[in-house]
């Protein structure tokens, strides 16, 4: 029976595309875990349960001391540190790991969510290239990266969905849709740890999927909340992704702040067993997220001890600096709260993950200082990033073809925004090199015909706010002590506009650079009022009464609400946060030497009143049409229409397209068959232009209610000017199941839409398929 177990496990994993180990692999494993184990201490296998931020990391509550932490490694009471930039640092602690009793290594993690050093587009942002080479492209050089500085374990790729966009942590994602976010999740995957899964070469990164689960649907979007969603729900239009990450072959997961269900997911069995490992086979091991398991204390769960054996029977594995496992789990154990069999599996799961990383054999595979000088923050990986900045920001706007614009054309660059290298990498971001971005006013310069076209005024404070802006800005520095920001609102709001009107009156055209920085989005940054912050909307009020073209490029974490920017601004450029390349690879954009091609993973809500608003919501027995005025007794609002400003999958390009002659291979379809779907798509305009098509379904009778449209298919397509080509999706049995009321995973007969568009609004008349 273990044969077969583990032969069924195997065929999963090359399946899956996991990190397969044979049969053989697996005893030899096996063997020499116990063999480990069966020679340690009680107080030492708790002691791998403990993952230890690095000293001078700052917690909430309080710095992890550098004597505390030895004093515990020595004792071998730490498995595994985090935050680390330094490989000699790191050497120092695998030299005193490896003098402990049994010369177990440390495990090194690491916040790597959008490259390392070397920063790429946030999460957000890549998600909306819609580009799974891409995107997997940008994992797999931050891994080659973060595994040149000593890191093996990557915090990272974050797979909440997330609706409501005050959430700040929205920015760490890839938006609003199931289906979409699991294809973003397996290549991210990928990315870091290999196609083959092979965690023995030096330069894959064992992965960390988060936040398990539901994070991103917190109560109002506020960080930390609790999350009301229901079973069903959770299974159709959350959980896709973190599962396509287990079959992927992900390595560990992290478990998430919110409750579900009334149970915190640090000690939420169904997620961490039930559903994680006994439904989706994962079998490495789960970490809590920086001090959720001390936090169920606050939830009113029980003192330390109580809810460390709670967690530790729901099935996590590493308390990451709680302090609970390594402080209270012997003393459970004495006490018969807690089994010896519950400390041991974690435990396993801890020493599994370092063997297959290879770290027994050698644990300085990473720490090797050649390299790191070698291969880190490199002139090629900078060239890297800026082409993948090129596919991930998304034009929302372009009336009268204001772009491309001229590079003969005199040009004021203005606002917050437009010299602002730090703000440009994004939220989340562990690289020593911020201030080495390219700013927009230096890609404009340094792409433009002469540089003395170009004009500058800084426009405007960032709020009127003085204080708030204060703490908005300096990047990461919150996690470091002794840090000062640097004074705000040392020149007057009247004279920083008034310079930027007269050098606006001086142009040919206007780029107004405005938005969030880095610290208005990402965690602890949810917002109540998603606009652009109000100082800046005054700056852009004074631009537009000059009369001259304005083009807004806007950086931002999150959809904002930009109505009255979409009505009074000439063209719209949303470049989200790019990364270290951020002002060439805009420049490129603005200037056309690269079309723009990406589209919205996310719904830009008209007004905050919406929220939360995404596309494939549910119908009601009283439907209102999105753009219909108000009409008593039906589902609308008295002042606001319901359509948001920018729709999911929305974008625009310095071309046009034309979808047509949308057919099924057959109108009918038996409940194991398949069926192909096929749609004409045309460039229309005088340039060449990529083009990302999309495809949704709506199941028109169901035994419980579904949303009005769902994606179930994408293609990201060239097409030169005038040319025409034939994109076709197969449809089968997987395409068309839900769960649902009882939580079954079921096909329904019957009907169901087929609509094909370039977004989710302009998908046009629907192809009914019948499933027989």
């Amino acid at each position: 029976m273990a044969m077969k177990n583990c032969l069924f496990k195997w065929a999963a994993a090359l399946v899956f595309g996991a990190a397969a180990i044979s049969c053989s692999q697996k005893s030899r494993m096996d063997s020499f875990i116990d063999d480990l184990m069966a020679d340690m201490t009680i107080e030492e296998k708790i002691g791998q349960l403990n993952l230890r931020g690095y000293w001078g990391f700052r917690n909430s509550d309080k710095i992890n001391m550098e004597d505390e932490n030895t004093v515990m490694l020595q004792k071998g009471l730490i498995g595994g540190t985090y935050g680390i930039g330094n490989v000699q640092l790191m050497r120092g602690l695998q030299d005193l790991a490896l003098k402990g009793p049994h010369q177990i290594p440390l495990i090194f993690g690491m916040d790597v969510i959008h490259g390392y050093q070397t920063t790429f587009p946030i999460p957000l942002a890549l998600s909306t290239s819609w580009n799974m080479d891409l995107i997997e492209r940008s994992a797999r050089e931050a891994a080659k990266e973060a595994t040149a500085s000593g890191i093996n374990w990557v915090f990272s790729p974050m797979v909440d969905i997330a609706r409501d966009p005050r959430w700040g942590r929205i920015a760490e994602g890839a938006g609003e849709d199931a289906y979409l976010g699991g294809e973003v999740a397996k290549a991210m995957v990928y990315g870091y740890q290999g196609r083959d899964g092979d965690l023995t070469r030096n330069d894959n990164v064992m992965a960390c999927v988060k936040h398990y689960g539901m994070y991103g649907g917190a109560e109002a979007g506020r960080d930390y909340a609790p999350v009301f969603i229901s079973r069903q729900e959770a299974l159709n239009a959350y959980l896709r992704p973190y599962q396509a990450a287990a079959e992927a072959g992900a390595g560990s997961y992290m478990s998430s702040f919110n409750e579900f269900e009334g149970v915190p997911a640090t000690a939420n069995r169904y997620l961490l067993t039930d559903l994680l490992r006994d439904d989706w086979g994962f079998d490495g091991f789960v970490v809590s997220d920086d001090k959720s398991l001390r936090e169920l204390t606050v939830h009113g769960l029980g003192d330390l001890q109580e809810v460390s054996v709670m967690a530790l029977q729901a099935g996590l594995d590493m308390d990451m600096n709680g302090q609970g496992f390594v402080s209270t789990l012997k003393k459970s154990l004495d006490e018969g709260r807690v089994r010896k069999a519950d400390i041991e599996k974690a435990c396993r799961r801890i020493l599994e993950a370092k063997y297959k990383l290879g770290l027994f054999e050698d644990p300085y595979k990473y720490l090797d200082m050649d390299r790191y000088e070698q291969e880190v923050f490199t002139d090629e990986r900078k060239a890297i990033s800026r082409e993948i900045a090129h596919e991930c920001a998304v034009l929302l706007k372009n009336e009268g073809e204001v772009l491309p614009l001229k590079k003969s054309a005199r040009i004021a660059v203005v606002g917050p925004f437009a010299d602002n290298a730090e703000d440009m990498q994004g939220t989340w971001t562990m690289s020593a090199h911020a201030q080495d971005c390219v700013t927009i006013l230096q890609g404009i310069k340094d792409a433009v015909n002469h540089p003395s076209q170009v004009s500058f005024s800084e426009g405007s404070w960032l709020m009127y706010d003085a204080d708030l802006e204060q703490k908005m800005r300096g990047g990461m520095g919150f996690l470091r002590s002794n840090v000062t920001p640097d004074p705000v609102h040392t020149v007057s709001q009247q004279r920083l506009i008034a310079d930027a009107v007269a050098k606006a009156r001086n142009a040919d055209v206007v780029i107004a650079c405005v938005g969030e920085t880095n610290n208005m989005n990402g965690e602890g940054s949810s917002r109540a009022n998603i606009v652009i912050p109000d100082a800046q909307e005054e700056l852009l009020h004074a631009l537009k009464a000059t009369g001259k073209p304005i083009v807004l490029v806007l950086t931002t974490g999150r959809p904002l609400v930009m109505e009255w920017e979409d009505e009074n601004m000439d063209a719209i450029l949303n470049t989200w946060s790019l990364g270290i390349e951020s002002g060439h690879a805009i420049a490129d954009l603005l200037f056309g030497d690269v079309a723009p091609s990406a589209k919205l993973t996310t719904t830009f809500p008209r007004h905050i009143g919406q929220l939360p608003v995404y596309y494939n919501h549910k119908n009601t027995g009283r439907p209102h049409p999105d753009y219909d005025p108000y009409k008593k007794f039906t589902s609308c609002y008295i002042d606001v229409i319901n359509a948001p400003v920018y729709p999911f999958g929305y974008g625009l390009t310095y071309t046009t397209f034309r979808y047509s002659d949308l057919t099924l291979s057959s109108r009918e379809m038996p409940v194991d068959g398949k069926v192909t779907a096929s749609v004409t798509v045309t460039n229309t305009g005088k340039r060449d232009g990529k083009e990302i098509v999309q495809l949704y379904i709506h199941d028109v009778y169901s035994t419980s209610t579904r949303p009005v449209k769902e994606l179930k298919a994408f293609r990201k397509i060239d097409l030169k000017a005038g040319e025409s080509k034939t994109v076709s999706f197969e449809i089968a049995a997987e395409d068309l199941k839900y769960y649902n009321h009882d939580c079954e995973y079921v096909l329904e007969k019957g009907d169901f839409e087929i609509m094909v568009g370039p977004n989710s609004r302009d998908t046009g008349d629907p192809v009914v398929l019948s499933v027989l």
